[in-house]
């Protein structure tokens, strides 16, 4: 078993979804009831307000938009390119500070993502590709899986 864990706050039942609500997953709650985990929201971390209008990443995936060649935008077309960055940056750091093993994260999220994000168009369509936060802890080494990979950990 993992030591430390970084887990996707919205899996536990905070309500810091884009829309005001949560994602809860009760066996990943369980793990902070243990004592294992510790609770992220990247897009919070960032700067990003609750609620706030739903972002996608748009023309690529967490890579490009780390390396500037991507942004995310809100459905009301503002850039949040920087917030993301900055939430994705915060949870790398807490992952260093804490010899993370471990992060799970909410599965399509332009900021958790892995293996397939939302597309960029707002129509509930998939693409292949991480999200930011996803991707800056992959580059950076760490384990990262979804909520629905976590039961064959």
């Amino acid at each position: 078993m993992f030591e430390i864990i970084l887990v996707s706050a919205c899996l536990c039942g905070i309500n810091c979804k884009y829309n005001g609500l949560n994602n809860f997953k009760k066996p990943i709650l369980e793990l902070v009831k243990e004592g294992n985990a510790m609770l992220v929201c990247p897009e919070q971390l960032g700067g990003l307000e609750t609620p706030r209008p739903p972002s996608e990443i748009v023309n690529g995936t967490g890579k490009e938009v780390l390396f500037g060649n991507a942004k995310v935008l809100s459905n009301e077309g503002i850039d949040v390119s920087k917030q993301f960055i900055k939430g994705a940056n915060e949870v790398l750091n807490l992952a260093k500070l804490t010899n993370t093993e471990l992060v799970i994260l909410k599965s399509k999220s332009p900021s958790c993502g892995i293996g397939k994000i939302y597309d960029g168009t707002f129509n509930g369509i998939l693409k292949e590709g991480n999200g930011v936060t996803a991707e800056l802890l992959i580059q950076n080494g760490f384990k990262v899986i979804n909520e629905d990979e976590f039961g064959g950990v």
